[in-house]
Formats: C-alpha cells, structure tokens, sequence
C-alpha cells in the first residue's frame, strides 16, 4: 500500500498517511481539523543495465561491422569517364 503525504493550508502541518489506491484521499487536518492537500514528490529514477544508450541499440556481430567499416570506392566526378574498377568496356 502506498503512502501518501498531506500539507494543512492553514497550520500548515504535515503528515503521512497509509491508504490503498481505491480509498479516498484525506480532507481534514490531524491537529486542526482544515482542508489538507495531497503533496507530490517527484520519483528517483534510475537506468541502469544494457540497453538504455544509443550505443546498446542493434548491436551487431563482429564481421558484420568490420565489413560495414571498409571504405567505399571512390567514383571518377567527370563526365564520361567511369570507375576504373570494375569496367569491362
């Protein structure tokens, strides 16, 4: 069961309570018996293992890589003339 934490709008007391999900939230003060309002904390969080980094994401093997890592040919940039591998002409 969760705890929840109330502020008093008018003493300003705080205080916890140990409610279920499905009970309503408390309306009255413990001290002074004013409206209270639920207070909200934000949550720790905290990544930790594989797969949380860019890097982690579609890992491949060895040999697919070192593959994928060979320079490309280069292509001539003049008009007409073609790649010198490869040709056949």
């Amino acid at each position: 069961m969760p705890i929840y934490e109330y502020r008093c709008l008018k003493c300003g007391h705080q205080f916890e309570k140990l409610q279920s999900i499905s009970e309503d939230a408390v309306k009255k003060c413990e001290k002074c018996g004013s409206r209270v309002t639920r207070l909200f904390h934000p949550v720790a969080v905290h990544f930790k293992g594989s797969g949380f980094y860019s890097t982690d994401y579609g890992r491949r093997s060895a040999s697919k890589r070192s593959s994928e890592e060979k320079p490309k040919k280069k292509e001539s940039k003049e008009p007409g003339k073609k790649a010198a591998a490869g040709s056949s002409e």
